[in-house]
């Protein structure tokens, strides 16, 4: 008898970014589905790895992460957030944040257990939660702006909630919470058991002069939080698939539990570089007027066109409605994009759960302003 597997994700199939990127290259469509940069990452961190290799910082670096590495994150988080973080107990280097994301998730839950979600939603949130046994209670964030709705996050609230998951800068909206958010979360929470996951990849990519709200800003709500944050995001280089995560001690002793079977350790040479690379302050603080630039870029390039641009305060994306253009749903015109007039993009009904289709169109600007030019240049015609 041949075995079989009783999957325990039967609703996942092949994502619609591998779709979109598949039928972007088969069309030679410019890509601006996939939230990569196609422009060179600094020379400066990239000769810091070399460095680090031919200095023979090969080997393993321990579970939790290269030390100087910790220790450098510890006086970041303190000089912009004024956290007081233990690099030894609270800190642990992951190969990435998404990885961040789903062993905070394996830590704390258990079958029957409920997380409230946010929809559109990062596509790896529900799988995480439905892997562990636990549910996924959806709630929508208001359109055409994407904010919270509070209420609808007290009324589901039940004796099973063990964890809400807030993403700020938002993927794949770009919205962003606010003071308001932070005072209506901490009111839902208090007295409560509740975790946070807190998805802050984009960090630095908030825009206008917009403070980022990370939850190392608030006492209360750093003790019962796992902060996740990504270096492939702040510097430009995706495919390293390095971040961290930071979580009160007695939280990170069940994260580490996880991590140490699973990844165990990450690359020690790019450890070591951005250990010393953190120091360089400007090298992330310059990175919201940077990434604006292209927002704002592509945001002038697009009033040629008929798609109407939703806001956008952070991360690589902007959406956009095509109502003036079409009235097909989202993920046949993206396709339809695609083939006839050579431009990839994500519909964002593929961030929902049950399909919702308000119309609209992911937009990735994190490209090289001549990749931006040949995308409008092809969306002109439309």
């Amino acid at each position: 008898m041949t075995p079989t597997i009783n999957s325990k994700l039967p609703n996942v199939g092949t994502t619609i970014f591998t779709v979109m990127s598949g039928l972007a290259t088969e069309y030679n469509a410019v890509n601006l589905g996939q939230g990569f940069p196609d422009f060179p990452m600094s020379h400066e961190l990239t000769g810091l790895v070399d460095k680090a290799m031919k200095d023979n910082f090969n080997q393993y670096a321990p579970m939790p992460g290269w030390m100087p590495l910790r220790e450098a994150i510890a006086e970041k988080a303190n000089f912009l957030y004024g956290a007081s973080v233990n690099p030894d107990t609270e800190i642990i280097i992951t190969p990435g944040g998404t990885y961040a994301i789903y062993s905070a998730f394996t830590a704390i839950l258990r079958p029957g257990d409920e997380v409230i979600v946010f929809e559109p939603a990062y596509d790896s949130y529900i799988p995480n939660i439905e892997i562990n046994g636990a549910v996924a209670v959806r709630i929508p964030l208001v359109y055409p702006d994407y904010h919270i709705d509070w209420e609808a996050v007290k009324k589901a609230i039940t004796p099973k909630t063990k964890a809400i998951i807030i993403n700020s800068p938002h993927n794949p909206t770009g919205s962003v919470i606010g003071e308001k958010d932070i005072e209506a979360l901490r009111a839902i929470i208090a007295g409560t058991g509740i975790f946070i996951i807190s998805d802050e990849v984009y960090e630095h990519l908030i825009f206008d002069a917009i403070p980022h709200q990370s939850m190392l800003r608030y006492p209360d709500l750093l003790e019962r939080s796992f902060v996740c944050f990504s270096f492939g995001k702040v510097y430009n280089c995706t495919g390293w698939k390095l971040g961290y995560c930071i979580a009160p001690a007695p939280l990170m002793k069940e994260f580490r539990k996880v991590h140490q079977f699973n990844c165990f350790s990450c690359f020690t040479p790019s450890q070591v570089a951005l250990a010393s690379f953190l120091k360089n302050r400007e090298a992330y603080l310059g990175l919201s007027s940077f990434m604006q630039s292209k927002r704002d870029a592509f945001s002038q390039l697009m009033q040629a066109t008929r798609f109407d641009l939703l806001v956008s305060h952070g991360s690589y994306f902007i959406c956009a409605k095509y109502n003036r253009i079409s009235d097909e749903a989202d993920k046949d015109f993206a396709i339809r994009l695609t083939k006839e007039a050579g431009v990839a993009t994500i519909p964002v009904s593929a961030f929902y759960q049950d399909s919702k289709d308000d119309k609209v169109l992911r937009f990735c600007f994190s490209k090289n302003q001549d990749t931006l030019e040949r995308a409008v240049e092809k969306l002109v015609h439309l």
